[in-house]
């Protein structure tokens, strides 16, 4: 007697089943809309065989897991459909990926926009073919053979690396077989028609630049028409919110193949950067951090003293002096931290003692990973290390994390998800020490009463992490924020304080970092508001614009009043007209234009012009200066510095003197 426990339910079988037959018990929806199963955990096709006692949850198209078989699935049928139109093309390999899949083709004729379309269409006619999805189980050899009698060459490289003797799952739909561990769809119908083909890229076999350059097919797949819709509107407004089409248009940054992957930034550009320190600083200031800044090079031996070598060697910049010493360009910032804190004797009355860093990084990113702001090699961490005794983590952590949440919302991000990673496969320190790192960073995030989500095996390699990631204006999801329990770092490289019992006792650390990359960060800034930065944040919070020459004094005059009371403006005194002004900075993202001409500066006022706002409206001078000096500096949390009503009048009275003059 076989016993099969379901969610709601418990089964008994005379003789073992299939997975298949289970649903089909079920009847109803799931029946209809089955698509894999998990035993025991583990996730398997419906065809299998079930022949002991087990736990069983039949996986329909309304699980989230589906969105994972249905690309997998997409990416197979997607092969099969270039197979049959373009025989010679070999296959290669085609993972799911977020939102979608790929699969990468090795041809010597490139596929154009139209050739996605006959794949596509191909696609559907497969999918309405209901081709059943077969597993078959392959001696090594034999599947070998196979796939070069085919010209499959780069599957036979997959398997020639597999050892000698293994059994190999091949996946067969009609004619079309495939290496694969699985689980798929019993069929091709079972996919539905709800996907898409985007793109084509260029991509290395095995991502090595020595190896051939291959093609490939980007798609996506979803449950139904519905989401797909939303996603391919989510991809439109993506693609208008583009922070490297923004940062053309606004003068802020741009990249070239002499310095791949670093931005060079524009005065514009930098403002806007050198903003986000400022902020930073201020909330830091407040919250009790003081700021170093440690060398950008330093010797190899450090980062094997701290592990960073074992772990991120293949992906550090190094360079060899004259002295022949092997010196790296920082990837993190930690170990600089720690020789700062090791400077002198710490006591236990010092902690906690929170270091912050604006430190610059430098990390060796694939050339087809670099995404404008978004990836990069050379980048600023906003970095904290908080050193302080395992009686203070709970509070601290807890500090630290309404502390990210306040700043997320100075930036209009309310929505913000938080991820607790455990331990990953490769890390240091013993197992003893990772139960204690996590059940104190759990007790700090419960301590706050946040609800947070288990991402497995995704800690850094010294200490599990919790995550912080934003959900933008159309719904994406962008990982910034973090903060890491460290047990390890700081006993490998020798920090100690003397505890109340005058012994020497290892610090506990804790990493922290609240924008993350700052490039980054400022890249999501800008794909959220569209450019449109709140006033606070822009580079040129104004532009003050002339009618005519006749108000070119008085125009000078504004933009020196409202300069002195902090604001970042600009002057526009060119001789064109002023709609050919107000279009040219508004696509520049200019938060407000002033205009002026000949009456404005006899009356001691301006026209007051808001981006993405039809009309105008007049308001004195001062007025102008009260509501915008309040306004940039609302969000900052810092005093507002108004002007003392009597003076304010005296300046205005000055400037419409002069200009009438």
């Amino acid at each position: 007697m076989i016993t099969i426990t379901l969610p709601d339910s418990i089964h008994k079988y005379d003789e073992p089943v299939r997975t298949l037959d289970v649903a089909a018990r079920l009847g109803g929806v799931v029946a209809e809309t089955a698509l894999a199963v998990r035993i025991d955990g583990a996730l398997h096709d419906l065809a299998t065989l079930i022949d002991q006692d087990a736990q069983v949850e039949i996986i329909t198209r309304d699980h989230l897991e589906a969105l994972e078989l249905l690309r997998h699935d997409a990416a197979h049928v997607l092969a099969e459909a270039v197979k049959e139109l373009y025989p010679d093309t070999q296959v290669t390999i085609g993972p799911t990926i977020k939102n979608g899949f790929y699969y990468d083709f090795a041809r010597e004729t490139s596929f154009t926009p139209e050739d996605l379309v006959r794949i596509e269409e191909r696609m559907r006619e497969i999918v309405a073919r209901d081709e059943p999805i077969e597993r078959e189980l392959w001696q090594r050899d034999d599947a070998s053979r196979y796939f070069q009698a085919k010209g499959e060459r780069y599957k036979a490289e997959i398997i020639a690396a597999i050892p000698d003797g293994e059994t190999l799952s091949v996946y067969r739909q009609g004619e079309f077989r495939d290496l694969c561990r699985g689980p798929h769809l019993p069929s091709t119908g079972k996919l539905g028609i709800a996907f898409k083909l985007l793109k084509v890229a260029g991509a290395y076999w095995r991502g090595d630049h020595r190896n051939p350059m291959l093609q490939r097919i980007y798609g996506t797949a979803w449950r139904d028409q519905a989401e797909l819709d939303a996603y391919l509107h989510q991809l439109e407004e993506a693609e208008k919110r583009d922070h490297r089409k923004l940062g053309r248009e606004m003068d802020l940054f741009h990249f070239q193949e002499e310095a791949p992957g670093a931005v060079f930034w524009h005065p514009k550009g930098w403002t806007l950067f050198q903003t986000l320190i400022d902020y930073m600083r201020q909330r830091q200031a407040r919250a009790g951090y003081v700021e170093i800044n440690t060398p950008d090079v330093m010797d190899r031996s450090l980062w094997e003293q701290s592990g960073h070598w074992e772990k991120f060697g293949e992906s550090m910049f190094t360079t060899e002096a004259k002295e022949e010493r092997v010196f790296a360009l920082k990837p993190m910032n930690c170990p600089g931290g720690v020789q700062v804190y090791k400077q002198g004797i710490r006591s236990y009355r010092d902690l906690p003692l929170r270091i912050a860093e604006f430190g610059k990084v430098h990390r060796f990113e694939p050339s087809g990973a670099l995404h404008g702001l978004m990836r990069v090699r050379a980048f600023t961490q906003d970095d904290a290390h908080i050193f302080c005794t395992q009686e203070q983590i709970t509070q601290e952590c807890r500090v630290v994390c309404q502390l990210i949440l306040n700043i997320y919302r100075d930036f209009g991000f309310e929505d913000v998800r938080i991820k607790f990673s455990d331990r990953p496969a490769k890390r240091i320190g013993s197992d003893a020490i990772w139960d204690k790192s996590e059940a104190a960073l759990k007790a700090a995030v419960e301590a706050t009463g946040l609800s947070y989500t288990t991402n497995p095996g995704e800690g850094a390699f010294y200490g599990p992490k919790l995550e912080f990631v934003l959900r933008d204006a159309i719904g994406r999801d962008w990982q910034c924020g973090t903060l890491q329990v460290d047990l390890n770092l700081p006993e490998r490289l020798g920090a100690y304080y003397i505890g109340p019992d005058g012994e020497k006792h290892p610090p506990v650390m804790l990493h922290r970092a609240l924008f993350g990359s700052l490039e980054r960060f400022t890249g999501i800034l800008l794909e959220h508001y569209v450019g449109k930065l709140p006033l606070w944040l822009a580079p040129v919070q104004a532009v003050v614009a002339t009618i005519t020459s006749d108000g070119d004094s008085y125009a000078n005059e504004v933009a020196a009043q409202l300069t002195s009371h902090g604001l970042r403006i600009e002057t526009d005194l060119r001789n064109e007209k002023i709609g050919y002004k107000i279009r040219e900075h508004s696509l520049a993202k200019v938060p407000v234009l002033l205009v002026v001409g000949k009456r404005e500066a006899k009356e001691g006022t301006v026209s007051l012009r808001r981006l993405g706002r039809e009309g105008s409206e007049t308001l004195s001078l001062r007025e102008s200066l009260i509501r915008l000096e309040t306004e940039a500096l609302r969000s900052t949390n810092a005093p507002v510095r108004l002007p003392q009503s009597d003076r304010a009048a005296d300046e205005t009275e000055r400037i419409i003197q002069g200009a009438a003059g």
